[in-house]
């Protein structure tokens, strides 16, 4: 089988971006994108135009869907290149890949995504003593953990900036986890934070469900948070 992979490029985030084509044959009707991305910064191949292709840069870790690294735009969608088939585009005959447009390109597919664990520092996003969950948020917390920090969701969100207010689900996912473990007392402050770089900007588009690799269901982590958070303060 035979596509043609159409690949944005920038040495830098100074240079002027371009797209660079290579045909590309697999055998493999499972081979992904990340796959693909290996064999070609192995060398030996060529662009359309005939041109050497230098090694890409993007990012990489697992490639088991465990640790979001190599989230990029994939046919227009972000998503996990260690998770997409190369196969999903066979009609077409082509796919584009590109980085991630909410956060700034350092080179080639490769974007710096600090902005996001900047914010969960500003929100104080950490514990001062062990905790361990109960019956009653076991399954929240659980869900919460499997986020992947990739940003995937952050691309999707009509709200979100990088250096905005709102920090989106992205900050939303980890809060949602203490919100339900902490006790009342030592939740306020988090809660503070939460309405503030959260719950007041969130549109509740849920573009961020839809769009999740590892399938959380952020609209029932984001009513418990909005209920332990907002509505039991303002209300009681």
């Amino acid at each position: 089988m035979q596509i043609r992979l159409d690949i944005k490029r920038r040495k830098s985030a100074a240079d002027t971006p371009y797209l660079q084509s290579v045909s590309y044959l697999f055998d493999d009707i499972n081979e992904t994108v990340a796959t693909a991305l290996t064999k070609i910064n192995r060398g030996g191949y060529k662009d359309t135009d005939g041109r050497a292709v230098t090694a890409v840069e993007w990012e990489c870790s697992c490639l088991q869907k465990k640790c979001g690294a190599c989230a990029m735009v994939i046919g227009g969608v972000p998503r996990l290149a260690c998770d997409t088939k190369l196969s999903l585009f066979q009609k077409a005959g082509f796919v584009r890949i590109e980085p991630l447009r909410k956060f700034p390109v350092v080179s080639d597919l490769t974007v710096d995504r600090s902005i996001m664990f900047k914010n969960l520092r500003d929100i104080s996003l950490w514990l001062d003593e062990e905790l361990s969950a109960d019956e009653k948020s076991v399954d929240t917390a659980y869900d919460a953990s499997r986020c992947l920090q990739c940003g995937c969701c952050l691309e999707v969100c009509p709200n979100f900036y990088a250096g905005g207010k709102f920090y989106g689900m992205a900050a939303g996912i980890p809060a949602s986890k203490l919100l339900a473990q902490l006790d009342k007392g030592k939740r306020k402050a988090l809660a503070k934070q939460y309405d503030k770089h959260f719950y007041s900007g969130c549109g509740k588009s849920l573009s961020c469900k839809d769009i999740c690799p590892a399938g959380i269901e952020t609209d029932a982590l984001m009513v418990n948070s909005n209920a332990l958070a907002v509505f039991k303060r303002l209300f009681k």
